[in-house]
């Protein structure tokens, strides 16, 4: 067995395995949707090249094309612009304006209401802050809608919150586009026609990961623990079924712990002793640390244990990662992996605003791309029929390469990156040395009268497909 990727568990300086800050709140130091790594390597994992490759011009989408409408299209975006999950709120409001900057050849935009042109077509686009809180979220949706006239709105960070931002959409006949969460209940058993991802899904983390840790590592026998909520039976599913497909074994049955919980060892008993080569934890929150306490107390790990810590955004790498220099692991975006003009674009414009692009800056960027690209193929109509025609199998080129919106789920099927951390101090974040490329395609999951939408795709599991 290689346990060369092991030895995180010595510094407990760790993070959550995948799943989101979306459902993190209370604690700023945990991460959005973060995690990463993805079912097939498209390289060799041989490429060491780290950095953006200066020779590659930035440029606004070739063939922009005139549109003409009677009315401005209005566009709302929700995000969480001052409450517990702000720090990736501002991802979002970032990534968001040079999109739509990119994509129609105008200047970045600022303030809360702003205003893009194709031709003798107006795209307002209009921010509102939901805090994190699905009552706020559901107030800024209405008012989106009903007072504004929003066509399609983009958001947002928690979870909870965007499933009540599908429900507004499908109800009032307008676009939802799914950024940055990545609950899989959204093109799961939630799923309805009006909602699309710009983001990835839990399901896509769970393949990257257990591919990464199976395939790469040799990693063969798994425990796991999450939370006793929707967000943990989500995550826990996805990597037990993703895991087990890879060829991963589970030799102990999942525990759900509730929330709040302070005291693990209870908890953690019938794991004690277990020795499996992977622990993987779903946690929402700042007691991670007393998890893992815990499951070391009860030899549930030791130094030859791996725990799944996908790369987190840049602000919390050093606070988790700082004892874990030369750790291999995966993420969803770092600006120094892909080597394309978008991404180049992404980078110029958020140096210009005194930063460096984080880990959602490209999900906001990409829910713009879609938004206008949309537009253009419908001639500017902006009713929900034409936009979900437009939407279904799109193919566009965003920061993180090519984007497609998978026909029958509205899945965002899209890279993600295998990196080497080599630090946790560089001023321009530029931590880590890019190994590969990872894209995964997880199963169909739509269920009932949807199921028949999955077509060929596998159904419900990969493990059971």
């Amino acid at each position: 067995m290689n346990h060369t990727a092991r030895g995180v568990l010595n510094v407990l300086v760790v993070t959550t395995l995948t799943l989101g800050a979306c459902d993190r709140i209370g604690d700023t130091t945990t991460t959005e949707d973060t995690a990463t790594t993805g079912t097939t390597v498209t390289s060799a994992v041989t490429v060491t090249t780290t950095g953006i490759d200066d020779t590659t011009s930035t440029s606004i989408p070739s063939g922009v094309s005139d549109l003409t409408c009677a009315e401005p299209i209005t566009i709302g975006v929700i995000t969480d612009l001052s409450g517990p999950l702000a720090v990736y709120g501002a991802h979002i409001n970032r990534g968001v304006p040079i999109g739509f900057a990119y994509a129609t050849g105008n200047e970045v935009g600022s303030g809360l209401v702003q205003s893009y042109r194709i031709g003798a077509c107006e795209i307002r686009v209009i921010f509102k802050d939901d805090q994190s809180n699905p009552d706020l979220a559901a107030e800024a949706g209405l008012d989106l809608i009903e007072i504004e006239g929003a066509a399609i709105i983009i958001g947002t960070v928690l979870s909870g919150s965007t499933a009540v931002l599908q429900n507004l959409a499908l109800e009032n006949e307008v676009i939802l586009i799914a950024a940055p969460t990545n609950s899989i209940d959204l093109t799961g058993n939630g799923f309805n026609e009006n909602t699309f991802r710009a983001s990835r899904s839990y399901y896509q983390d769970a393949m990257a990961i257990c591919d990464h840790f199976v395939n790469g590592y040799g990693y063969e026998t798994f425990v796991q623990v999450a939370p006793d909520y929707s967000f943990g039976y989500e995550g826990a599913a996805a990597f037990k079924d993703a895991c087990t497909f890879e060829g991963g074994e589970f030799i102990a049955d999942d525990l759900f712990a509730p929330a709040n919980t302070t005291d693990f060892t209870p908890i953690l008993e019938p794991l004690a002793n277990t020795q499996a080569d992977a622990f993987l934890v779903t946690w929402p929150g700042g007691s991670f640390v007393r998890l893992l306490e815990g499951a070391i107390e009860l030899a549930v790990v030791d130094a030859d244990t791996a725990l799944g810590t996908p790369f987190v955004d840049n602000i919390v790498m050093p606070v988790f990662f700082a004892g874990s220099i030369g750790t291999t692991s995966t993420i969803t975006y770092h600006y120094t992996a892909p080597h394309n003009p978008v991404n180049d674009y992404l980078i110029e414009k958020d140096t210009e605003l005194g930063t460096f692009p984080d880990e959602f800056d490209a999900d906001g960027m990409n829910a713009a791309i879609m938004v206008v690209e949309a537009l253009r193929a419908t001639g500017g109509a902006a009713d929900a029929d034409s936009l979900r025609t437009a939407l279904e199998g799109m193919e566009f080129e965003g920061p993180k390469g090519t984007i497609k919106i998978r026909t029958e789920d509205h899945v965002a099927i899209q890279d993600m990156y295998i990196l080497t951390l080599l630090n946790v101090d560089d001023p321009e974040f530029e931590y880590y040395e890019y190994l590969g490329t990872v894209r995964p395609e997880p199963p169909c999951l739509l269920e009932g009268d949807y199921l028949a939408r999955c077509g060929d795709l596998p159904i419900g599991s990969l493990a059971g497909s």
